[in-house]
């Protein structure tokens, strides 16, 4: 097939023409069964019938790829709609990042228009060659799905291997993650991020090295080393933020391109762009600010650009609000420590009740032994309801975290018990798909 360029009309072949119209009836008969949104099953029907088909039909769209532990669909969510401002744009936002995701969302997508695809961390080596993209943005690798995923360093290692040599697309990269650093430090065109990292105890061992990586909060107690000194202190570009360092290799967080300050996306050069969004929190500053670098990259205008992200209210029903009864619920989603981190920052203040739940199904990862990792006890002063297929384990957790809590086998009941009024639910990936599921039929609310 030839080469195409971006924004032109790729050259489909018969066996691809006849594998996309497979995968479409296949997708469409899953919805009408009921058994899903069909991009998945849709898409594994195309690629059985043509191996290749994600490649032929990546030719001709300017792709971004998008891909972390935590805050790649909302960070996809916020790029797509940083380009849609010109025209079309094939977005995979529902989620289904893998091959057979990305190739269903291209098959349905408009020829030529600009691609933001989220891809699954460990399949980024195989997305990048198939789609062969200009831009990637890299957010952040800590443990996840603990029964099957690849330890964290050797997802590191495996984007640093795609990610070097002259072929390497453009990369937007989160320097204040260790583990993403090192994995994209060998691409030639590298746009470093101040997005911040507040889990860190998956990269307290340097990718490179293998000896102890000191970040700023720990190296103001002590600056023994050359290196502790440098992870203490923050340089100009850095907006202030914490640094970190190798105690012993060369391996340091880079100078900034872009951070976020006082509520506004700053570069390098010194420009100011007000930041205006309706998701709420840190994490998700950080987030459009790798979104609109991306999105420059590709050619977007900064502020159109801005302007379109800050119209993005919810995610995938993450942060929608929905009434039941006498109940405002508000719904988040976190699946790992990292997440939780972030979240505990957007939860109403205290004494504001909050419902967690919690599954293990394969999507979620088996192992629920993560639930030990996450700072339950700053639920302290709060009503906490336990639910989920593994609310007993939660329940388990709240009680050495000395936290006042209940234990409500369904999930609906249980936001019910945590009201009335205003009640956040935080639910990890399946609960969180479950419960907004069976929560859509009820009348959208609002928090104040």
């Amino acid at each position: 097939m030839p080469a195409q360029g971006p924004g032109s009309e790729p050259v489909i072949s018969t066996r691809t023409r006849a594998a996309v119209s497979v995968g479409a009836v296949v997708g469409d008969l899953s919805r009408r069964l009921g058994r899903g949104a069909g991009s998945v099953v849709g898409g594994r029907a195309t690629l059985a019938i043509d191996p290749q088909a994600l490649g032929r039909l990546a030719a001709g769209h300017a792709v971004a790829l998008v891909s972390g532990t935590n805050g790649k669909t909302t960070t996809t969510s916020l790029l797509a709609a940083a380009l849609a401002h010109r025209g079309d744009v094939v977005s995979n936002i529902r989620g289904a990042n893998l091959p057979s995701g990305l190739t269903a969302a291209l098959a349905a997508g408009v020829p030529g228009a600009p691609a933001a695809l989220e891809v699954d961390e460990a399949w980024v080596g195989r997305v990048v060659a198939a789609t062969r993209p200009e831009v990637a943005v890299l957010l952040n690798l800590s443990r996840d799905q603990l029964d099957r995923n690849n330890e964290v360093r050797r997802l590191a290692a495996s984007w640093r291997e795609t990610f070097a040599g002259p072929s390497s697309p453009a990369v937007i990269a989160n320097a204040d993650d260790p583990l993403v650093v090192w994995g994209a430090g060998a691409a030639p065109d590298v746009t470093w991020v101040g997005a911040g990292q507040r889990w860190t105890a998956d990269a307290s061992g340097c990718p490179n090295c293998g000896n102890r990586i000191v970040f700023a909060a720990a190296a103001a107690a002590t600056t023994t080393t050359a290196a502790s000194a440098t992870a203490a202190s923050a340089t100009a570009g850095d907006a202030g933020a914490a640094g970190w360092a190798c105690s012993v290799c060369s391996l340091r967080r880079p100078r900034l391109a872009v951070w976020v300050e006082d509520g506004e996306i700053v570069n390098r050069a010194g420009r100011r762009l007000p930041l205006t969004l309706s998701l709420p929190g840190r994490c998700n500053q950080a987030n459009a600010a790798l979104a609109l670098t991306a999105a420059e990259r590709l050619g977007a205008d900064p502020e159109a650009a801005l302007s379109a992200m800050s119209g993005v209210e919810e995610v995938g029903g993450r942060y929608r609000v929905v009434t039941v009864g006498s109940t405002r619920a508000r719904l988040l989603l976190s699946k790992n420590p990292a997440g939780w981190l972030e979240v505990f920052d957007l939860l109403a203040p205290a004494p504001g009740p909050v419902v967690v739940a919690i599954n293990a199904r394969v999507a979620d990862g088996r192992d629920p032994s993560w639930l030990w990792d996450v700072p339950f006890e700053r639920l302290r002063g709060r009503f906490v309801v336990a639910t989920g297929e593994r609310g007993r384990d939660l329940a388990v957790r709240l009680r050495y975290a000395e936290v006042e809590h209940h234990r409500v086998d369904d999930m609906v009941s249980a936001v019910i018990a945590a009201g009335p009024g205003d009640v956040d639910v935080v639910a990890n990936y399946t609960s969180f798909q479950s419960l907004a599921a069976r929560l859509g039929r009820h009348r959208p609310g609002r928090h104040p």
